[in-house]
């Protein structure tokens, strides 16, 4: 009798499906997660070819998995608020994986928060904007948004861009492409203030220069949000992928490296690739929301975690490089210059009337073709 009633309170494969599915997870989004926890644990990336290969393919699903369980989060808050949580946890990466590579010496380590920087703001600028633009053309012919909130990111956004990563090279305190320890806080704290400021704006005073500009919006953007429950539990999960994205980046970026010099590439390709594995998630909620005619949330997303990789990393690692004495280069070479004020302009052009076409998510797209190109073969 009473080793039925033990076994009638262990939960059952079925009762954890239908637990599961109360929750909104999906098993692969919880597997995922799990299984980049024990890869880190077992040193799985350090275990030969077959353990990379291993420890790559969970590091992806562990990324879509973190996609999956922001996106709820974000539903459950509801917009601008939503856009934030993917926005933080992409700089969360960020961050911990460069100054762990900075502080691990791995590659040009003085130069690597600023070329994985500026390959964040191209990615994001270029090729996130350009899908979004191209899926969204493609799909809904044209696609509006609200204008003054993508004026105010992209202002925001050419302050802190030039400030951080144009600046450096024209200072006399230092030689070269570095700023002076006081030159270097005064711009960790203005670009943080402006971050502020543009949060502030876009969560209080002015919500609705960052909400869908029309009334006819698509079925699905009205569904049923999750419960709190839900939300909690995706939450919970968001935190052990990006935990886990981390750790196994970190444990994987050796091998990246040693990849990219076997194969004769520069050492800017790994702020290329670091930057593109942080910012997946990102790409993912923002092409799936052009898809669904909701550019507005799109864009949110671009550029919201375009001013938070420089609003928030930069300060992060500027703090990391004063502590640790770090060296730390962020004026970026004239070639770099020249596609970072041709990204800028375009982008205030392509959206600067609040309609766009596939047009000019085709310009985008070649600019960030450009910009690989020439990172490969410089």
């Amino acid at each position: 009798m009473n080793s039925i009633a033990d076994d009638d309170k262990q939960p059952t494969p079925g009762a954890k499906r239908a637990l599961l599915k109360r929750l909104n997870l999906p098993w692969w989004t919880v597997l995922f997660p799990v299984l980049g926890a024990l890869a880190v644990l077992f040193s799985l990336a350090k275990a030969g070819p077959i353990g990379i290969g291993v420890a790559a393919l969970v590091l992806v699903g562990s990324v879509l998995a973190a996609v999956h369980h922001a996106e709820v989060v974000a539903h459950r808050v509801g917009e601008p608020f939503g856009t934030l949580v993917l926005a933080v946890a992409v700089t969360v990466i960020e961050v911990s994986l460069i100054v762990s590579l900075m502080t691990s010496g791995a590659g040009d380590a003085a130069a690597l928060a600023r070329d994985t920087v500026f390959a964040a703001v191209m990615i994001i600028l270029n090729f996130i904007v350009g899908l979004c633009l191209m899926a969204g053309g493609l799909s809904h012919g044209e696609q509006r948004f609200t204008l003054r909130g993508v004026s105010a990111a992209l202002c925001t956004l050419a302050a802190m861009a030039v400030l951080s990563l144009v600046l450096p090279n024209y200072t006399a305190s230092t030689p070269g492409p570095t700023y002076a320890t006081s030159q270097l806080v005064f711009v960790a704290v203005v670009s943080l203030a402006l971050y502020g400021t543009f949060v502030t704006v876009q969560t209080v005073r002015h919500r609705d220069y960052f909400l869908p500009a029309g009334e006819d919006l698509p079925a699905d953007a009205h569904a049923e949000p999750p419960t709190d429950a839900q939300a909690w539990a995706a939450f919970g999960m968001l935190l052990v992928a990006l935990v886990a994205v981390v750790l196994l980046a970190k444990d994987l970026s050796p091998t990246l490296e040693a990849g990219v010099v076997a194969a004769g590439l520069p050492l800017a390709t790994v702020g290329v690739a670091i930057a593109g594995l942080v910012l997946a998630p990102e790409s993912l909620a923002a092409y799936r929301a052009a898809k669904r005619d909701r550019l507005q949330t799109s864009l949110n997303l671009a550029l919201g975690s375009a001013l938070a990789t420089i609003g928030l990393t930069i300060p992060a690692v500027a703090v990391a490089s004063i502590l640790l004495d770090l060296p730390l280069a962020l004026g970026l070479a004239p070639k770099s210059m020249t596609l970072l004020a041709l990204s800028l302009f375009v982008s205030t052009l392509s959206l600067g009337t609040g309609r766009t076409t596939i047009l000019q998510g085709a310009v985008h797209l070649v600019i960030f073709a450009a910009y690989l190109f020439v990172t490969v073969v410089p």
